[in-house]
């Protein structure tokens, strides 16, 4: 599904900051991640209850991450990010960094996170509530 798809889509602004440039000039890739999970995170916090809070920590298992343009020095940015279909303990999002100026797309990530135990971080199955909100059927 494309952001474009996606109506429940979270956006969270970021500011390129002068420690996430490598020797090239622009953003490392090792950022971007770091990015994903901020807006993984954020809308979470954004959208679960606190009762969905105290549920379920997320750890995530899969990171996919394609690289279309360069983030530079000083760019203002956009994660919009939005949940997937899940499975019984995995659960997928999508996100994409844009630049903000044009919203052109900079990188998309698809990112599969399983929910966890807060206490014995093992994972487990989440309420219907929280299925429902963090995740769409599965298409077909």
């Amino acid at each position: 599904m494309s952001a474009a798809a996606a109506p429940d889509a979270f956006e969270l602004a970021i500011t390129v900051r002068p420690e996430d440039i490598d020797e090239l000039g622009h953003v490392n890739n090792v950022v971007y991640v770091r990015w994903v999970q901020d807006a993984a995170i954020a809308h979470w916090r954004a959208l679960a209850s606190p009762a969905m809070q105290r549920e379920a920590l997320w750890v995530a298992v899969r990171h996919e991450i394609d690289y279309k343009r360069p983030a530079l020095p000083g760019d203002a940015l956009i994660a919009r990010t939005w949940v997937g279909p899940a499975g019984r303990r995995s659960f997928e999002r999508n996100t994409e960094i844009l630049r903000a100026a044009d919203r052109a797309v900079l990188a998309r990530a698809r990112t599969i996170w399983c929910p966890i135990d807060p206490e014995s971080h093992r994972p487990i199955d989440v309420s219907a509530e929280t299925r429902a909100r963090f995740s769409v059927p599965a298409p077909g």
